[in-house]
């Protein structure tokens, strides 16, 4: 194949990465920044790494894949003279693995003073539980964001691992790199960006802690006003053993949810908190009495903040996101597109996701100016799949 740099379409054309590959939030930031038209490398460990590779990972989208022994030094040699002209290192390893192999911050910085180096870890560069293992539910339980998640109040219910690895996590990661960029064309000096899955996370979750410090939250799951104690902000069974998400917080989308439900007569109001079992008893009854797909031609489109909750595999038939063209066909997947949008320097997809590590390591190093490819084939510094 022929791989060129500079072909993303996105407001980040131009800007170089350097990733060095690990799971999870790491790769997310980085299909966001190739999504969003950076030049994005992948650097891979011969043969990949579980939960990491494949021609369906979509994280991986938007960037070539190169396979280096980094226990070699020359290798390692090698990622930094990728570094030299790069913006950006991201790496998602414990803290000291990439100085250990002299990919570390100073390493980086000594071949490059610009160079933006973002950390993503879970519980962050230090700390005493930094180079403990851990995974997204972990990470979230210690900032208090799991414990009030779910409806049971016998336990807490996890919501896979969007809160923490990608809400707290990449997001936040990018956001960092971005910041640290733009600091960074001003000073002419790089930086590190410290992104840690715990720090994000108590940061998104700043509107509880408000809630808090205001005397107006209970610690009781489903007990407030955003987590199923109000019988207007809720999940309700269809007919067809389907749900239906309602979220009529306000008092003009409440009462449009009343009438068009048909219960404006025989429902309590919404200020009339002691009733609100009653209420939740009139909802319960009155969406069960048809099909989800009934519901949804009843109100969406209507102020009354009624949509059904339809799986993920269902949700690219939407009629709105197929308007939106939010999700698409292409390499025959179904994908979302590049978020968000820009009115001038519009974002498209760019590779498919390599379906093994070191799927384009002839092709991308020479594009990004590597002298002596064939000679680390040769010698197994680099690994071509």
């Amino acid at each position: 194949m022929t791989y060129e740099l500079g072909q993303g379409t996105g407001p980040l054309r131009g800007v170089k990465v350097v990733e060095i590959a690990g799971i999870g939030p790491g790769p997310h930031a980085c299909m966001i920044l190739a999504d969003l038209g950076a030049d994005v490398i992948r650097v891979e460990r011969p043969g990949g790494q579980a939960l990491a590779g494949g021609a369906t990972m979509l994280l991986n989208r938007g960037r070539p894949s190169v396979a280096l022994n980094l226990k070699d030094p020359d290798a390692v040699a090698t990622v930094l003279e990728l570094v030299r002209g790069a913006d950006v290192v991201i790496e998602g390893m414990r803290p000291g693995v990439t100085e250990r192999l002299g990919l570390g911050p100073d390493d980086c910085l000594a071949v490059n003073e610009r160079i933006v180096y973002g950390r993503m870890t879970g519980w962050g560069q230090d700390g005493p539980l930094a180079k403990a293992a851990g995974h997204d539910m972990n990470y979230i339980a210690i900032t208090g964001a799991l414990h009030g998640m779910g409806q049971d109040p016998a336990r807490p219910h996890f919501p896979s691992n969007l809160v923490g690895d990608f809400g707290g996590g990449s997001t936040y990661l990018v956001i960092g790199i971005l910041a640290a960029l733009l600091e960074a064309r001003i000073s002419g000096k790089g930086q590190v960006v410290d992104a840690a899955i715990v720090d994000g996370t108590a940061h998104l979750n700043a509107m509880t802690a408000a809630f808090l410090a205001s005397g107006g939250f209970t610690e009781q799951r489903g007990a407030n006003l955003l987590d199923g104690g109000v019988p207007f902000y809720d999940v309700y069974e269809t007919s067809d053993g389907r749900h239906l998400s309602v979220a009529a917080l306000e008092p003009q989308f409440f009462d449009a949810l009343v009438t068009t439900l048909g219960v404006e007569d025989t429902c309590p109001g919404q200020g009339e908190p002691e009733r609100y079992d009653e209420m939740r008893a009139v909802f319960t009854e009155t969406f069960g009495s048809r099909t989800q797909a009934e519901w949804v031609e009843v109100f969406e489109g209507t102020d009354a903040c009624v949509a059904g909750i339809i799986p993920v595999s269902e949700a690219f038939e939407h009629p709105h996101l197929r308007a939106r063209e939010t999700f698409v066909e292409r390499d025959g997947m179904v994908q979302p597109q590049p978020a968000p949008r820009f009115s001038r320097t519009a974002a498209t997809l760019g590779l498919p996701p390599s379906p093994a590590a070191g799927t384009h390591t002839r092709e991308a190093l020479a594009a990004w100016g590597v002298t002596g490819v064939d000679d680390l084939l040769a010698r197994g510094v680099a690994v071509q799949a």
